[in-house]
């Protein structure tokens, strides 16, 4: 079933590049494996599929740990609370949530302690929907200004997430704030931040996030099927 859904999803992907005049091998499509269990991990990565996401520290933890494999590319897409920055600073491939100094200056503090370079992305707020997490977007720009201070915390890009609605043109609005915000700070020209990755884009709006111009795609339920509260 998760090949059968990769491809369907893999195909659409590049229907959607091939629409808007991008190549499809400048979205990387990270597979959300939150409830699902190390076997749909596996069986995802025997289908090709190396990038996960993981919203929860213990369960991205265990979930690595069982899976043993090298191979897999781990993502944080969660909110990140700074006590548990230390459980992932050792391997983690990228972490889309930093929405706060507190937070970058943990993953500063970690990643001087381990001699390692940890890729980040500014998660932004741009709905009114009061449970996301995310800066707001007029503080975008100086909250990245003050992390590019940390040598050991790169920004690589901004994340955001559409409304919750079943029209995903909906969400449209918020990937255009995404990349115009992405624009101001190229303008900027701040030393050791590049604008790379638009991580932008799940399981229900994806399609219009690749025409507003995502680097990444955070999939989910089109992969793996419906959640359960359980890991299965």
């Amino acid at each position: 079933m998760i090949a059968e859904n990769l491809e369907i999803v893999r195909k659409r992907i590049r229907d959607a590049c091939v629409r808007f005049g991008r190549r499809p091998e400048h979205v990387t499509l990270v597979g959300v494996t939150k409830t699902f269990g190390p076997e749909r991990v596996r069986e995802a990565m025997e289908a090709g599929l190396f990038d996960f996401g993981e919203n929860y520290v213990q369960e991205l933890n265990q979930k690595r740990m069982q899976v043993g494999d090298e191979r897999a590319r781990w993502h944080f897409i969660g909110h990140l609370q700074s006590n548990k920055v230390k459980y992932i600073a050792g391997f983690i491939h990228l972490i889309h949530s930093v929405d706060n100094e507190r937070v970058a200056a943990e993953i500063q503090k970690h990643g001087l302690k381990i001699g390692r370079q940890i890729d980040v992305l500014i998660e932004v707020h741009t709905t009114d929907e009061a449970t996301k997490f995310g800066v707001m977007p007029e503080a975008t720009v100086e909250l990245v200004k003050s992390i590019s201070k940390y040598d050991h915390v790169r920004v690589r890009g901004l994340m955001t997430m559409g409304p919750f609605s079943d029209d995903p043109n909906d969400s449209r609005p918020s990937f255009r704030q995404l990349v115009d915000l992405k624009k101001r700070i190229d303008q900027e020209g701040i030393d050791g931040v590049a604008m790379e990755h638009l991580s932008m884009g799940m399981s229900h709006d994806f399609e219009v996030a690749i025409e507003e111009g995502a680097t990444i795609v955070r999939i989910g339920t089109a992969i793996f099927g419906k959640r359960n509260a359980q890991l299965t």
